[in-house]
């Protein structure tokens, strides 16, 4: 089995040759079809987050992760085998040679917030690609079947990015519903921005004013159907959103996370008005404190999905037919490359590794 693993942080990923391994318990060997590069990678592979305030980095290291570790979150792989204690009905519709979309953020299975449904809150993560070994490898190992999400003839490639990208702002958006009837701001038009764009579509909302430095990524989001797009940089940018918004912001979904973000996202919004903070940049929040009484806002952090968000919006994109953001394919010798590719911010969408 190849497999790109990160062996020392800020250090180029390390290729490996073992031994395929073979399922034993619950598990399932799948045979990686394409694995997702995604922002969050950049975090693990850079060792921390930056908490801002002068504050000490937040360390993986310290958070339990262990190297080396093969990174990848974002997998779909065809199903090879499954281990000894695998019964029919854990199986669910899965059968050997079909091809499934990993849900990866698992946690312990036996505290009341994964037995809930919430795994992917667990104090005590199994993720994998973070915690655990993930796809960018040729093969990888499932703990359960009931992890395995069947695509039923969706495209490996375009729909790997649902494991992490597409739930995440599925997941999100939910979150805003309630406001669907008035434009939603979104910071960051990436990955996760045009992921949000097309999802926001399906689910029913007006449309979206996409926010981002980035002038080709401003007409990516165009191109994919925003309502408006705004240079955050542009000295009239809160006068500008307040004008393409038509009347009061009553919600923004940060993709970005940086203090400047943040602030400008909570500069908009109406009185009664909700900022959910998705992106994990970093730095530290500028808030003036009397203002969020005042106006009566809410911030909500929202981490991902779980899995019956996950199948949720499989099932979505099924019926809909939401259209996949922009992907570029690589092969898996090329990580090291999609990873400084995706640092020096020179992505549009997603590059998808294909082992």
């Amino acid at each position: 089995m190849k497999s790109f693993k990160v062996a020392d942080f800020k250090a180029p990923l390390q290729e490996f040759d073992e031994a395929t391994p073979q399922p034993s318990g619950t598990q399932v060997l799948i045979k990686v079809k394409a694995a997702g590069v995604c922002h969050s990678d950049l975090h693990i592979w850079e060792g921390g987050y930056d908490l801002g305030h002068g504050r000490k980095p937040l360390s993986l290291k310290d958070r339990g992760i262990n190297l080396p570790l093969t990174m990848g979150h974002e997998t779909v792989g065809e199903v090879l085998a499954f281990g000894p204690d695998v019964k029919p009905t854990d199986q669910g519709d899965l059968r050997l040679g079909d091809v499934g979309l990993v849900y990866p953020w698992i946690g312990c299975g036996k505290c009341a917030t994964c037995l809930g449904g919430d795994e992917n809150m667990c104090l005590t993560p199994r993720s994998l690609g973070v915690y655990c070994d993930g796809g960018y490898a040729d093969h990888m190992l499932v703990p359960h079947p009931r992890y395995l999400l069947n695509l039923r003839g969706l495209d490996p490639a375009t729909t790997a990015p649902y494991a992490c990208s597409g739930v995440t702002t599925y997941s999100a958006l939910k979150k805003v519903e309630q406001h669907f009837d008035t434009p939603i701001v979104m910071f960051g038009a990436g990955g996760l921005g045009l992921m949000a764009l097309s999802l926001l579509k399906a689910m029913g909302g007006k449309g979206a004013i996409m926010v981002d430095i980035d002038a080709k990524k401003r007409e990516a989001a165009e191109k994919a159907g925003a309502l408006a797009t705004v240079d955050p940089k542009a000295p009239d940018a809160l006068e500008q959103l307040a004008k393409k918004a038509g009347g009061p912001i009553r919600a923004v979904i940060d993709l970005v996370g940086n203090a400047a973000t943040t602030q400008l996202g909570f500069d908009c919004l109406t009185k009664g008005g909700k900022l959910v903070i998705v992106g994990l940049f970093g730095g530290g929040a500028t808030w003036a404190l009397p203002l969020i009484p005042i106006k009566a806002i809410t911030i909500q952090g929202s981490y991902v999905g779980n899995l019956r968000e996950t199948q949720e919006l499989l099932d979505l994109v099924r019926t809909k037919k939401v259209p996949p953001i922009p992907v570029t394919t690589a092969p898996l010798a090329r990580a090291n490359d999609a990873l400084v590719q995706l640092q020096q911010g020179a992505v549009v969408g997603r590059t998808v590794l294909t082992p």
